[in-house]
Parts: C-alpha cells; sequence; structure tokens
C-alpha cells in the first residue's frame, strides 16, 4: 500500500503540492515512485521558468520507464532540489520529504481541482 499523506494535494498523474504560504512544493507521490521503480535521473525546470496547471514540467527516468511530469498547479519556479541531480534514488527513498521544485503558486483556487488523501488513496486502490 503507497504512503499517503494527509493535508498535500494530489494530481491524477500523480504529482503532489505541499501548500506552505503562497508557495508550493511539487513531487510525485510514493504510489509513483512505487510504480517507476529505481529513480536514475530526474529532469527539473530551472528557477524562474513557468509551470502551467496540466502541462508538462520535467521528467522522471527509472530503469523501467520514464514518465513526464505534470504540473498540478501554476506558477514560477522559486527553487529546485539540487540533490536531486547527484541522487534521484532519494525519490525513492521518501518522496515526500524530497520535493522536486518550489514554485511561488500564480492561483490558489487551482488547488480546488486536486484530490485530498483520502480521494487520492480512492483513486490509487482502482
Amino acid at each position: 500500500m503507497a504512503k499517503v499523506i494527509e493535508g498535500l494535494y494530489y494530481s491524477e498523474s500523480h504529482e503532489y503540492v505541499r501548500v506552505e504560504g503562497g508557495f508550493g512544493y511539487i513531487g510525485i507521490s510514493d504510489y509513483a515512485q512505487n510504480a517507476l521503480g529505481n529513480v536514475v535521473y530526474v529532469d527539473m525546470p530551472d528557477v524562474d521558468d513557468e509551470v502551467e496547471a496540466g502541462e508538462e514540467f520535467g521528467a522522471v527516468e527509472s530503469v523501467k520507464a520514464a514518465s513526464d511530469l505534470i504540473a498540478p498547479v501554476s506558477g514560477t519556479v522559486v527553487e529546485v532540489n539540487e540533490a536531486l541531480d547527484d541522487q534521484p534514488e532519494l525519490l525513492n527513498q521518501d518522496p515526500y520529504e524530497n520535493w522536486i521544485i518550489k514554485v511561488e503558486l500564480s492561483d490558489e483556487s487551482e488547488l480546488d481541482n486536486l484530490m485530498g488523501a483520502t480521494a487520492y488513496t480512492e483513486f490509487t486502490a482502482k
């Protein structure tokens, strides 16, 4: 059973957002990292790039597959998790601790389109 954290927002493409004071930390869910297997590379946007909800912003590659990262919310990238450049396997160890990008949210109402922990648990059980 994949770990799901209360208080985060989840997308159908298995990204999450942790919101802290107008900023969103975006990463992949535990379900996603389990499905991917051993992560070997993370392609991330640059600081100051704009991401759009529903649009691709990067990719995660594993020994099994590559998967596009789809932004769950829109915003401006203010930080990327540089530790993932040298240690992409951190996503396998704890995908909630090891977010991929931090964005300044441009429209917090977009969070209403995402699932909470209970809905996401039900979604991944299908």
